[in-house]
């Protein structure tokens, strides 16, 4: 027989799937169909050795009634696998045996299962089974497209014979590429045989048909994830991106976005699914934007979800500190023993919190709090200091660098109390000087009746805050621009403050007072001014308003207690 190794596999002749080829993937892949386990068109066999489940031979996705019954089925089988691998060891010999986590890597790219391995054996004249050969000399084999399925009595095991062609496996799967062009003698062989268990007996076959018609029959999201997990066993790429894609044409829920997120690492890591994660990642954040109105929830959510949803920029909170405050709390929940607990916050938490748009009184708290590595409260807590301390133009920039990474810790989300920066004085009198910026989008939402709440701030011991209003003048009956000072409910105290209102304005972009005034405050209580610049919204708003620099409305209000 000619030794078809040496010109199959000819690595100029070979053309691979789009992880080797850019070209792959634009819809005019070739149709071999009409060959699948046709002995015309085929130059090898392949001998399929299924191995019973010990409870169940059917396939993951049969008898699921939803993905999450796929999910459960599932893990109890690897649990079970796991048990029968530690009782019984499978041995062959080393040139008979070939494992894909330890082959060398193709074209620079490695591959590794960290869920179940593909175990391929090639061998000449396999024992104890029967199936269809070509031999030199006998001349024209039969046309056959069916299987042949036996028991081999000597090992237990079912047995199914498929006719192949490996230049098309080869081309689809770096696996059998490898399984094939090894170099070694037994690569040269007509019988190839691998080993699955009979659970992934269905996904398989769907498998090895996909590789010669780019297709498959199956539809649900249970037999799709099956073929998922076995694509990424056999490492055909191309089958991986197509259930990728067919998962993600069909309605996302809950349950399915966090198996998706679930799958096994080596799963997740693979470009093709990244589409699929990114997907269910994008669901979860646009089902729980709204992270109070759906706390019980979010707090019930695995690890994979909270990421998700705590990475969003459009998360609506009403401030950074509210969100470390959630993390600890389902940390807590979680992960209840203390050591576990650091390490999670540490390893993949502490990056979900953005510690540069979190009050310096809560970054004080940080640094006392034992959930987290005293030297990781440090770097955080310093790097939000140094942030805060730059200037405006600086941290945008910092901002805008971040656009390509995963996670975000300069990004402002949309907070529900806006970030206000705080100067405090201590002598000769307590003081303070806030520094509210508001984008003009912002204005522009607040008509005709909205506010926007800055941040809470201290000032001799009691928290203050800002608010901005549409209001309607009282005199005039138009809508105008109105700034408040409030002082949040704290006991039955009451402060006597000075307080004044000013705006940077143009040409000169200095800050311009606008209003003064004194007020003996108690809990609860705000005042301030309803038109501040007194003029309607139309023309505070307007494209020409001295008030927007850059889009931006520059305010401030510096408060001191009256002796």
């Amino acid at each position: 027989m000619k030794n078809l190794n040496n010109d199959i596999f000819d690595p100029q002749t070979i053309i691979m799937d789009s992880d080797f080829s850019p070209g792959y993937g634009s819809g005019t892949e070739s149709d071999f169909g009409f060959a699948f386990n046709d002995s015309n068109f085929s130059d090898r066999i392949l001998i399929v050795e299924i191995v019973l489940d010990s409870r169940d031979s059917k396939s993951d996705g049969e008898d699921c009634s939803s993905i999450v019954d796929w999910a459960r089925k599932r893990k109890r089988r690897r649990e079970e696998i796991r048990k029968e691998n530690d009782a019984d060891v499978f041995t062959q010999s080393e040139e008979e045996v070939l494992n894909c986590n330890m082959l060398d890597t193709v074209d620079g790219l490695s591959y590794e299962n960290q869920d179940e391995e593909a175990v391929a054996m090639v061998e000449e004249s396999p024992s104890g089974t029967e199936m269809t050969t070509d031999h030199p000399g006998d001349g024209e084999a039969p046309k056959s497209s069916d299987s042949s399925t036996n028991m081999d009595s000597s090992t237990g095991l079912q047995v199914r014979t498929i006719h192949i062609s490996s230049p098309i496996l080869a081309a689809k799967s770096p696996f059998f590429y490898k399984l094939f062009s090894n170099g070694m003698r037994e690569s040269e062989q007509r019988h190839v045989t691998v080993q699955i268990h009979a659970s992934e007996e269905a996904a398989f076959m769907d498998l090895l048909n996909f590789m010669y018609s780019n297709t498959l029959s199956t539809t649900t999201p249970t037999a799709l994830l099956d073929v998922l997990m076995a694509a990424d066993k056999f490492e055909v790429a191309s089958c991986m991106r197509h259930c990728s894609r067919l998962l993600r044409n069909l309605p996302m829920t809950c349950e399915s976005a966090l198996l998706y997120l679930d799958l096994p690492s080596g799963v997740l890591m693979a470009d093709a699914v990244l589409p699929l994660t990114d997907a269910a990642k994008q669901f979860l954040a646009a089902r729980f934007k709204d992270i109070t109105k759906f706390q019980e929830e979010v707090l019930n959510l695995p690890l994979a979800g909270i990421e998700a949803v705590l990475s969003n920029d459009d998360l609506q909170v009403a401030s950074e500190d509210a969100v470390y405050d959630f993390v600890l709390k389902w940390a807590r929940i979680h992960y209840p023993n203390f050591e576990e607990r650091r390490e999670i916050l540490g390893s993949r938490l502490c990056r979900l919190i953005r510690f540069p748009y979190m009050t310096c009184r809560k970054l004080k708290k940080v640094l006392t709090c034992n959930d987290f590595d005293p030297e990781l409260s440090s770097k955080v807590v310093l790097e939000a200091l140094f942030f805060k301390a730059e200037a405006p133009y600086r941290q945008r920039s910092l901002a805008a660098e971040e656009g390509s990474a995963s996670h975000h810790r300069f990004v402002e989300r949309v907070y529900k109390y806006r970030p206000a920066k705080v100067v405090e004085f201590e002598l000769p009198r307590q003081q303070c000087i806030v520094y509210l910026d508001l984008k003009r989008e912002e204005c522009n939402n607040l008509f005709p009746a909205g506010r926007v709440y800055s941040q809470a701030f201290h000032l001799g011991g009691q928290g203050f805050f800002l608010s901005a209003h549409c209001n309607m003048d009282q005199q005039s009956s138009f809508h105008c621009f109105g700034l408040f000072l409030g002082m949040q409910e704290k006991g039955s105290v009451s402060f006597a403050v000075d307080y004044e209102f000013a705006a940077r304005t143009k040409p000169t972009e200095e800050y311009v007072s606008k209003y003064k005034g004194n007020y003996t405050f108690t809990g609860g209580k705000a005042v301030g001014y309803r038109n501040l610049f007194g003029i309607p919204w139309t023309a505070f708003v307007a494209e020409d308003s001295v008030y927007f620099i850059n889009g931006i409305l520059h305010l401030r209000a510096e408060l001191t207690i009256r002796q």
